[in-house]
């Protein structure tokens, strides 16, 4: 049955620019979102930027500007890429956003109403880079286990959140299965296990950030004021009745270096609070650039309107979704790019869609034939929608493009057989082109998640009027939906092959 389904993506810092790992994790939400409203649910999709704290201080005083002037700049380059990329959230929130700052506050207090809070000083080894304290024996060579840059001592009155008191809840709400994969939950797990020391919630060496209400000269600590972003979203201390509607189904994306913050003190956090934690965080592993994490520090990050202008906004996505498993790291190269472009994009689905339109030029005067209803691609058309519908829902694109390409094989494979273009015109040759013109519009429904403009050429250049993105799966995905006596447009070439040396 229809439902709700909130997605979410991190809320990415403003002290750099965007490169392809914050576009792979959002290029997934989108099109995550895109599938469940084909589905039939209503959707809400959340990404953003993060404002606040040290590093983006910073940051700021590095380029010789306000904090203020370093969000704005960099969350306009956010919000442009996302817009290049066919990312269309319903909302882009900034932990600016004058809503947060009155979530953050709410929250917080419930959290000190509930007794979860308390002041103390706090010393310890910190990554600005982070935002993060760690113990020492959790640094690699004394250096961030993350960024593998120095950590710094320090020291100042700080108020702490209970974290420790939460070890049972926590245990109970990750064995659960609200955390996927399994290895992600169960490295969650082991955080918990290990035993979980209190965690400091406020500054008072910086000022940039949402004031504590409760003690002047205290601002809240970035993460936390971050995390509670999902909650403002959606009304939390705002519209009750409007959180109260969409946070059940709240659905977070995020990488494996902030786990600890999403699916250990962020659920610990909303206990506190009263209030359910996620229903569901699926996790995913880095996107490297030649086997290492892409940094500032490395200089090996990669803008995606590089890529954009060589494979086109389809091209980005279909690679990023089909070719980088939601759940392990992935490594990016160029040649993987052109090879799948070619393979899929230019050969599957753009051959396809221009013999087909050839030959019913030649052999049916221009008009698409209807399908035959005991089509040998009947049965294999059902199937794709099956494993395309149950791999959209675990999170699992990759496996979901694989499942809609392989009709396209099929029918690809069927048109070689058959040979309707060296066929007198007549029933046979109709039976086969009806056959391939139904693929193409089941498969412009199916992909249109991902390819956000071909999916629509599909559909135009086979006679159909609306879009894809207008029909409902599974219902019209049935065989047979292809009324047949339609004009097919011949078109230019829907993905031009590129050399791999570019």
């Amino acid at each position: 049955m229809p439902g709700r389904f909130f997605v979410t993506t991190p809320i990415y810092y403003v002290n750099d620019a965007p490169h392809i790992g914050h576009a792979y994790t959002t290029v997934t939400a989108d099109a995550l979102a895109r599938w469940h409203r084909l589905v039939g649910d209503e959707v809400f999709f959340l990404t953003g930027t993060d404002e606040h704290g040290l590093k983006i201080q910073r940051a700021a005083d590095a380029n010789g500007i306000t904090p203020q002037e370093q969000a704005d700049r960099t969350a306009a380059r956010f919000e442009q890429a996302w817009a290049e990329l066919d990312i269309r959230p319903d909302r882009f929130i900034r932990t600016t956003d004058p809503d947060h700052g009155v979530s953050v506050q709410a929250f917080l207090q419930k959290v000190k109403d509930n007794g979860h809070l308390y002041k103390a000083t706090y010393e310890g080894l910190y990554c600005v880079a982070c935002e993060a304290y760690y113990r020492e024996s959790e640094l690699v060579d004394g250096n961030c286990p993350i960024h593998g840059t120095p950590v710094e001592w320090l020291s100042e009155d700080n108020w702490f959140f209970r974290l420790s008191a939460f070890e049972e809840q926590l245990t109970e709400y990750l064995s659960s299965g609200a955390v996927q994969p399994e290895g992600k939950r169960n490295e969650a797990l082991g955080l918990v296990r290990q035993g979980l020391d209190d965690v400091s919630i406020t500054r008072t060496s910086i000022d940039w950030g949402v004031p504590v209400p409760w003690d002047p000269g205290h601002v809240f600590y970035v993460w936390y004021d971050a995390l509670i972003n999902y909650a403002t979203a959606v009304g939390y201390g705002t519209d009750p009745e409007r959180f109260a509607t969409w946070w059940p189904h709240v659905h977070h994306l995020l990488a494996k270096d902030i786990l600890r913050f999403h699916c250990v003190y962020w659920p610990a956090m909303l206990l506190a609070a009263g209030e359910q934690p996620p229903h569901r965080l699926s996790v995913h592993g880095y996107l490297l650039v030649g086997g290492e994490k892409m940094s500032k520090t490395r200089l090996n990050q990669i803008a995606p309107a590089d890529l954009v202008a060589d494979f086109g906004v389809d091209g980005f996505r279909y690679h990023f979704l089909r070719d980088t498993r939601f759940g392990p790291d992935g490594d990016f190269s160029y040649e993987a790019l052109v090879a799948r472009y070619n393979t899929d994009l230019a050969n599957n689905l753009g051959n396809l869609l221009a013999r087909v339109a050839t030959v019913v030029a030649k052999k049916c005067d221009g008009v698409g034939p209807a399908p035959r209803a005991d089509s040998p691609l009947a049965a294999v058309a059902e199937q794709v929608v099956a494993d395309a519908r149950a791999a959209w829902e675990a999170v699992n694109p990759a496996e979901a493009l694989e499942a809609t390409w392989r009709l396209l094989r099929e029918a690809n494979s069927l048109l070689e057989a058959a040979e309707p273009w060296k066929a007198e015109p007549g029933a046979e040759v109709d039976g086969v082109l009806g056959d391939a013109l139904e693929v193409l519009r089941i498969v412009a429904v199916l992909a249109s998640p991902a390819l956000t403009r071909a999916a629509g050429e599909v559909w135009s250049r086979i006679g159909l009027p609306g879009s894809p993105e207008d029909q409902r799966v599974p219902g019209d995905v049935a065989w047979g939906g292809y009324p047949g006596g339609l004009a097919v447009e011949k078109g230019p070439s829907l993905f031009p092959r590129i050399k791999a040396d570019g």
